[in-house]
């Protein structure tokens, strides 16, 4: 992938736009003629997607951003802290970054300048963040990388001038089933050497009614975030999909330990996808799956990090105990 240069302070390294779409392509095919149909959570994060997830995370139902903006701005010093000095700092998934800015102005606290990796599918909401950032934080330099995570942790590994943190906020880690979660933060261990830290945010297990809430709210939000992949599909794949033939839904599994949501077919319908030359098939009531959202009790973090050659160093909640994060060391 080349680097473009943005600014002297800014560059960016972007995977071709051919490249995006053909795994887009080949993504939409494979998920559409399995049994049950699914189509992967991560191309839900198109430009129209990452922005509808931005105001996902303003609703008063969405108590994930709040919770875990409460923990950086009570410990973002203490994260800090934790770590070696001078630090790179890394963030998969990085979105607005607008949590992230406590991080960057904790870090800026004890070192002068800072180099900040963000991985983010969406080259946009890169471009318009590391904006905001740089005329925000003058000791801020910034080398973005467009790309799917996979492609991001590669540069991330490449990153060894400085020990480096590396934040995968949000609650992400959820969108991986358990065992999917143990073998992608085992591929962040590979990216780590001595002295390096993982700092992970982890949404926890908790009454399903409130969960119900969060993933479908009552303006439609989520419902709209989840439909864009039908509209994406639309623009991008030639795809023909009425969405207002389809709707949105959010089931709680596991006593609060998983929300599966997917997208419903409201009647038997076929809809050509003209990229791909095919027509597929949907019955009445048929579900699509789209995204899971896993939560995990304090032993499954631990366990989790055991199984990845990492063990928890310090973990910090917010008030009520609903999301925590954990700062991970290679052992």
């Amino acid at each position: 992938m080349p680097i473009v240069q943005r600014s002297p302070r800014y560059a960016l390294i972007e995977e071709s736009e051919g490249e995006h779409r053909d795994s887009f392509a080949n993504a939409v095919l494979d998920g559409l003629r399995r049994d049950p149909k699914s189509l992967p959570c991560r191309f839900l994060y198109d430009a129209v997607g990452s922005e509808l997830f931005e105001e996902i995370c303003e609703l008063p139902e969405y108590y994930l951003t709040r919770a875990e903006h409460e923990i950086l701005e009570r410990h973002a010093d203490a994260v800090a802290a934790a770590c070696p000095t001078p630090l790179t700092l890394a963030e998969l998934g990085s979105g607005s970054s607008t949590k992230t800015r406590l991080l960057i102005e904790a870090l800026l606290r004890r070192q002068q300048r800072l180099r900040y990796v963000p991985v983010d599918i969406s080259r946009s909401m890169l471009d318009e963040s590391a904006r905001a950032l740089l005329a925000d934080y003058p000791g801020l330099e910034i080398l973005a990388v467009a790309s799917e995570y996979d492609d991001g942790l590669r540069h991330v590994a490449k990153e060894t001038r400085t020990p480096k943190l590396i934040a995968w906020l949000g609650s992400n880690i959820g969108n991986f089933s358990r065992s999917e979660a143990r073998h992608f933060v085992s591929g962040i261990r590979d990216a780590m050497v001595t002295g390096d830290r993982l700092l992970l945010g982890i949404d926890l297990r908790k009454d399903p009614a409130a969960l119900g809430l969060a993933y479908d709210d009552p303006a439609g939000v989520t419902a709209r975030f989840n439909k864009n992949l039908l509209a994406r599909m639309n623009r991008e794949l030639g795809g023909h999909f009425d969405l207002e033939r389809w709707s949105h839904r959010a089931v709680v599994q596991d006593d609060g330990g998983r929300v599966e949501l997917g997208l419903v077919s409201e009647r038997a319908c076929s809809v050509r996808i003209d990229a791909l030359g095919r027509t597929f098939r949907f019955e009445a009531g048929e579900f699509v799956h789209t995204e899971d959202s896993t939560k995990y009790g304090p032993d499954e973090v631990d366990a989790l990090a055991a199984a990845s050659s990492l063990v928890v160093e310090q973990r910090w909640y917010d008030g009520r105990r609903r999301f925590s994060l954990n700062l991970l060391a290679p052992r």
